[in-house]
């Protein structure tokens, strides 16, 4: 992210601004901590793969012989657990931790 690129740079006034940017957008701001999906239990595991991949909570319910309300709950846990407050956040999460590290991002 651009203000991980200020950050590095020592520009830490448009580091902040890149951040308070990506916050009014409805970003975190904050690069995805390590491995943050291994706090999650198997069942919310499975609930933020299947949010990741788009279905509703009914569709997760569906496919996890749950009830939605049930789903809503894992979904509650789930959310302080890996720093995030929405679907959206959290299909990102999951996308971006499962996401094969590019060859030329190793060098």
């Amino acid at each position: 992210m651009a203000w991980e690129t200020f950050e590095q740079a020592g520009a830490r006034p448009w580091a902040r601004r890149a951040q308070q940017e990506l916050r009014a957008a409805g970003e975190s701001g904050q690069a995805p901590p390590v491995a943050v999906l291994g706090a999650l239990t198997p069942q919310e595991l499975r609930i933020a793969g299947l949010v990741a991949e788009g279905l509703s909570s009914k569709q997760i319910a569906a496919q996890l012989f749950l009830s939605p309300r049930t789903v809503e709950y894992h979904l509650y846990k789930i959310y302080p657990k890996v720093g995030v407050g929405s679907r959206t956040e959290l299909a990102r999460l999951v996308v971006l931790q499962k996401a094969p590290v590019p060859a030329d991002a190793m060098m």
